[in-house]
């Protein structure tokens, strides 16, 4: 077996591949790249059994074989190659040798077949989306999504394809993000829930691709197919909870101010807000919104005063700093607006602008107690 391949275009196929592998595997094959040659091209995939994600290179050959070969070592060779043209040839002694302009390099490599082989979906649906539209609604929604190993449904993101369009959702019960996209119709209904890893490894080869993303899903698994590569991954099992029930439908009090003045007001005040509730206080009165927090254990406090457009009744009401900031961080709008009904409800954020046609997001985020 043997093929010429550019050092440059290996590396960053072999890095996007490389963030499936996780630091302590189980398994010791799968610490490696499986390398599966046809003719001139090349698959090469990697997993951690949850998440197969797999792409296909061009090379120059006219061999054919599979081979498992040490990811680390691989990457960390590449990596100081400049561009040049490389050829792996596959040794008698179990080795592949790597020969660059300038020398040899020898890898132990492991057999193929131990390699495990990626699921099959078994009469699958479909849906077809821009990669971009992809990257931004995982960017929107994977920040809120909970840690909780005893509520695993809340640790990833929830697919939701309606007649209506699509609906992303996660929550951590802290906070709540809903993502819909009105200018896409799916070909199927359909709701499933998908983990964090192989979410982020989308968001960051996807984000600002104009190319087409299918993604197929079943009952257990979700695939993502689009240029030369292919994502697999298993889905969280479990019933979503019913996030429509905890947005407050009744918001009287509306507060609409710049983003970035608030945003930075609340990184401010928050300093000096206790260590371990992050409290801040929001008190609204007539156009004047009070930003204020304090930490009685070591007399630290601050208070900051904005001026805002407001309609409802005077108002106090308590949030998590962190939260918030958040929240106010993955708005890209100039302007927001904060619904409220009561101190001890949900708050709801919007951006006023900012936003694509058909594109929507509403963020909740649950206040905190004041101890008056």
């Amino acid at each position: 077996m043997k093929f010429i391949v550019s050092s440059s275009y290996l590396l960053k196929q072999l890095q996007i591949l490389g963030g499936v592998i996780n630091n302590s595997n189980t398994l010791p094959i799968l610490d490696n790249f499986l390398f599966e040659l046809n003719k001139s091209k090349l698959n090469v995939s990697a997993s951690d059994l949850e998440t197969t994600m797999s792409a296909v290179l061009d090379v120059d050959s006219d061999s054919e074989g599979s081979i498992a070969v040490p990811a680390r070592l691989l990457l960390d060779t590449l990596k100081t190659f400049p561009e040049q043209p490389l050829t792996f040839v596959v040794e008698d002694n179990n080795t592949i040798e790597i020969s660059s302009n300038h020398g040899k390099y020898a890898l132990a490599y492991a057999d193929g077949a131990e390699f495990p082989k990626a699921v099959e979906l078994a009469d699958p649906s479909s849906t077809v989306m821009i990669g971009d539209v992809l990257a931004t609604a995982i960017n929107k929604t994977i920040f809120a999504t909970g840690n909780d190993d005893l509520r695993p449904v809340m640790s990833g993101v929830f697919f939701q394809f309606s007649q209506e369009g699509l609906i992303f959702v996660s929550t951590d019960a802290h906070k709540l993000v809903k993502y819909q996209r009105n200018d896409i119709t799916p070909s199927q209904t359909a709701e499933f829930i998908m983990p964090k890893k192989p979410l982020n490894l989308l968001k960051g080869i996807l984000a600002g691709s104009e190319a087409e993303v299918t993604i197929e899903y079943n009952d257990s698994n979700a695939k993502f197919s689009f240029e030369n590569t292919t994502l697999i991954c298993r889905l969280i099992d479990g019933k979503y909870p019913n996030y429509e029930a905890v947005i407050p439908k009744e918001n009287p009090n509306r507060l609409t101010i710049d983003r970035t003045q608030f945003l930075n007001s609340v990184r401010r005040v928050s300093i000096f807000s206790n260590k371990t509730t992050h409290q801040i206080r929001l008190k609204i009165a007539g156009a004047e919104l009070n930003i204020s927090a304090e930490d009685i254990d070591y007399s630290n406090k601050a208070e900051e005063r904005l001026t805002c457009d407001y309609q409802g009744d005077d108002m106090q009401i308590g949030f998590n700093s962190r939260f918030l900031t958040e929240m106010l961080n993955n708005l890209n709008s100039d302007e927001i607006s904060l619904e409220m009904s009561l101190p001890n409800r949900a708050g709801i954020l919007t951006p006023i602008d900012g936003l694509d046609e058909g594109e929507h997001v509403i963020m909740l985020v649950m206040p905190v107690m004041l101890n008056n």
